[in-house]
């Protein structure tokens, strides 16, 4: 078995052990989403036992002496020799590092659009909490108290009563 092939499939199981597959279930909502992370998980199982099995396992050494006494010793020695002649070229991965800085960069982008998310749901927290402090006062607050937190309006109603402006 080349070496490339036994470290990808090392690397395959020890991806499989740090993956938290479980975490990741309980942030998908949808059933549709569930059904393709359930596929996922599934082919990437499958891929994972594969390496493992298959490609983990050195091929079984050819018994020469066996064929020689069935075949021929001089056609054995044919295949023999042309056997030990193939040369498996090694893997050489061209495509990672290729998409290694596309896939940082995008992994930059997904920290900053984690932070102004959360910057925004932070802002919306604050905005549901004032609206629901509204609703509860909003029964016994007169006017002024209201245009003393939004002096905008106070100003753009005073603006339309100066202008003789009454909305038709």
């Amino acid at each position: 078995m080349s070496g490339s092939v036994k470290k990808a499939a090392d690397v395959a199981f020890k991806a499989s052990k740090t993956i938290d597959w479980e975490g990741m279930a309980k942030l998908i909502v949808s059933d549709e989403a569930r059904k393709e992370f359930s596929a996922l998980r599934r082919a990437f199982d499958d891929v994972n036992s594969q390496l493992q099995t298959k490609f983990s396992q050195e091929p079984e050494p050819i018994d020469w002496e066996y064929y020689r006494k069935g075949i021929g010793s001089r056609i054995v020695d044919m295949y023999k020799e042309a056997y030990e002649s193939i040369e498996v070229p090694k893997f050489v991965d061209t495509v990672t590092p290729q998409y290694k800085p596309k896939f940082d960069a995008l992994l930059v982008e997904l920290k900053e659009a984690e932070q102004r998310s959360l910057k925004e749901s932070e802002r919306l927290e604050k905005e549901i909490a004032e609206v629901k402090e509204l609703k509860k006062k909003i029964s016994t607050m007169t006017a002024d108290e209201y245009f003393e937190k939004h002096p905008e309006l106070k100003k753009k109603f005073d603006e339309e009563i100066r202008n003789d402006y009454w909305g038709y």
